[in-house]
């Protein structure tokens, strides 16, 4: 089994004393996004484990615990985003040299393979252009290339639970965000220049549940963010083939278990469509208890429990 951890939240920044606690319990508990009566105890061991995917903007609260679990026989490796967005768009984000020091000790301390670079996503507007973000990707790439061997980007999708939130911005800033596909310089020069910087960069090009036919002929590949022939190459162990199938069609991750909890994070990216309300984010991170088996309230659960089907 693959631990994801998580999609849903920033558990690395904001809940590691709760994972740790929960991988020393052997166990979490996780309710169902959709039905919360329905929950189901997961497996933390690491004889059950094959790998756990972090996905953060920032890791270093969970940096003390990193060697424990290295003595415990867990593997695992970071989806680590760094951008320099302006701050109407990520309104909590590291500040940038602590975000590059940060990614600097990450992979100092766990091998450069095991920290790979999210550039995502990418958000198109007057004042986040095609030119803003090559400079972006140019600065940072000089910044990370030693430290990292892959990169992945994406592109801003609209959902119910950031549309309002971005119809606003666009009001205040007087700004619209474009959608990739509308915008001819993304496919004249965005894509062949961005694959030009991550080949001076020596790194790893691949898309996150884009259609991959759009990018693969700009030597683009299509991504998996739990990635199978990954873990292969890095820890040399089989696991499951089988794609996600709660995932979009275009995202090619494999099978994992989310133990994370929507509305938890507190980074506040606006685009974010993991949180619907930043209140209520806030207020449920004031409830959370590092003890509790689940991420958000209390739910616990028998040993050996009948696990119901998320």
């Amino acid at each position: 089994m693959i631990i994801s951890a998580s999609r849903r939240t920033d558990i690395p920044a904001f809940y590691p004393k709760w994972f740790m606690n929960r991988i020393r319990a052997g166990y979490c508990v996780v309710p169902n996004p959709f039905n919360p009566h329905q929950k189901q105890r997961i497996d933390l061991t690491p004889e059950n484990v094959d790998a756990i995917v972090f996905w953060t903007r920032n890791p270093k609260p969970l940096f003390p615990y990193l060697p424990e679990l290295d003595r415990l026989g867990y593997k695992y490796y970071f989806n680590f985003t760094l951008m320099n967005n302006p701050g109407f768009l990520d309104v909590n984000q590291l500040p940038f040299h602590i975000a590059i020091k940060t990614f600097h000790e990450l992979s100092n301390q766990i091998c450069k393979t095991r920290v790979i670079w999210r550039y995502d996503p990418i958000v198109f507007s007057q004042k986040t252009d095609v030119c803003f973000h090559l400079e972006q990707y140019d600065y940072i790439g000089q910044k990370l290339y030693a430290y990292t061997t892959r990169s992945v980007i994406s592109f801003m999708d609209r959902y119910a639970k950031n549309n309002r939130r971005l119809k606003q911005i666009e009001q205040e800033q007087n700004i619209k965000f474009d959608n990739f596909e509308d915008i001819p310089e993304v496919f004249s020069n965005f894509l062949p220049s961005l694959a030009k910087l991550a080949e001076k960069y020596n790194l790893e090009l691949f898309s996150c549940a884009e259609p991959c036919q759009l990018l693969a002929e700009y030597g683009i590949k299509p991504g998996k963010c739990i990635d199978d022939d990954y873990i292969k190459q890095v820890f040399d162990i089989e696991v499951t083939h089988k794609k996600d199938a709660s995932q979009r069609e275009a995202c090619g991750c494999v099978k994992s278990q989310d133990i994370g909890i929507y509305d938890t994070c507190l980074f506040g990216c606006q685009y974010c469509y993991a949180t619907t309300s930043f209140d209520k984010a806030r207020e449920n991170h004031r409830q959370h208890h590092p003890d509790s088996p689940s991420l958000l309230g209390w739910y616990d659960m028998a040993p050996n429990p009948k696990v119901e089907a998320q």
